[in-house]
């Protein structure tokens, strides 16, 4: 029987891989830090251990034990946040599970990477896996990320078996980042538009990176030590994609026009503002990084994932919207 390990098993990913590979027939164990949903893991027939991967150094490498994969779905994602907390949720988490798939000979890591390693202020359309990256990481999100991947690559070259996917913007029922955190602007301040919402966007329906995870666990040798693209391959205009959210949630669209020079330096006093006061909240309204989010195309070539993984989006952008906002307005 197929064994797997996932980390991060109680956030919205590592959950639906864990339920869908214990459907299959795999037997799943599930990492992570919250005990309630690590309860209703165990609920659903998953094997649960609450364990922080970034500071629990031995338990992280034993819960690779007698594992035939291991899903490295945890992170720490936001666009804000202390860079410590970054690299000890994102570096040093990696390293304690590369080390516990090394030392117990996993037979395959699927990393989760990001992205937004790509990012850099520009429009960026059809990126491949080969393109080239900003001298400087637009955040601590994107600068650990990238440096995680650099630890499973040396990792790769002591003998380890290891792929890793990016995947884009990933949206589904349970998310409660990136449609959440729109909606939250829209009902508070109306949504900036810049440019009048022209930019190009890459998404990805949740049920799809599944796919593509249990792809990557499943592919030829040959995928071994590569990196892969991951999206719906179907890019929408950020004007029509909120146009469809907020009418299948059946709420009033709020929008601002606003110039890119204008909110870029918005978003940098912002920043400045929540470093210096920390006690205004958690996390700015809205950084530089999202304001670029808002303003820039970014669309990636996912032809290699295509190609080696057999990776085919099965639900699209507007099956997927639908059943978030289905989900949404019964859970709200």
């Amino acid at each position: 029987m197929t064994r797997a390990l996932i980390t991060g098993a109680t956030g919205s990913l590592g959950r639906a891989t864990a339920l869908r590979l214990a459907e299959a027939g795999w037997t799943v164990t599930g990492i992570g830090r919250n005990a309630e949903a690590g309860r209703r893991l165990e609920a659903a027939g998953i094997a649960f251990r609450r364990i922080d991967i970034g500071t629990q150094t031995e338990e992280t490498a034993e819960a690779c034990a007698d594992q035939d994969y291991v899903i490295h779905c945890a992170a720490l994602s936001s666009p804000w946040g202390r860079y410590r907390d970054f690299e000890s949720a994102n570096v040093a988490g990696t390293a304690h599970v590369v080390a516990g798939c090394l030392r117990h000979g996993v037979r395959r890591l699927v990393h989760v990477s990001t992205p937004s390693v790509y990012f850099d202020y520009t429009d960026r359309l059809d990126v491949k896996e080969n393109a080239g990256l900003p001298r400087r990481p637009v955040n601590a999100y994107a600068a650990t990320k990238l440096i995680a991947e650099q630890v499973v690559q040396k990792a790769v070259g002591q003998g380890l078996d290891a792929v890793i996917l990016r995947p884009r913007a990933i949206f589904g029922p349970e998310d409660g980042s990136l449609f959440p955190r729109l909606m939250r602007v829209n009902e508070r301040r109306g949504i900036p538009l810049i440019g009048g919402g022209q930019a190009l966007l890459d998404l990805t329906y949740a049920d799809n990176v599944v796919d593509a995870l249990e792809a990557a666990c499943l592919a030829p040798s040959s995928a071994a030590g590569q990196i892969f693209n991951i999206s719906n391959g179907e890019p929408v205009r950020l004007i029509d994609l909120l146009r469809r959210l907020f009418a299948l949630l059946e709420q009033p669209l709020r929008t601002r026009e606003i110039p890119l020079r204008t909110a870029l330096a918005a978003g940098t006093l912002m920043e400045r503002a929540y470093r210096i006061a920390p006690f205004l909240g958690a996390e700015p309204p809205f950084t530089r990084y999202t304001v670029g989010l808002l303003a820039y195309s970014q669309t990636l070539d996912i032809s290699a994932a295509r190609r080696t993984l057999g990776y085919a989006p099965r639900v699209s952008i507007d099956e997927g919207l639908r059943r978030f906002a289905a989900w949404w307005r019964a859970n709200r």
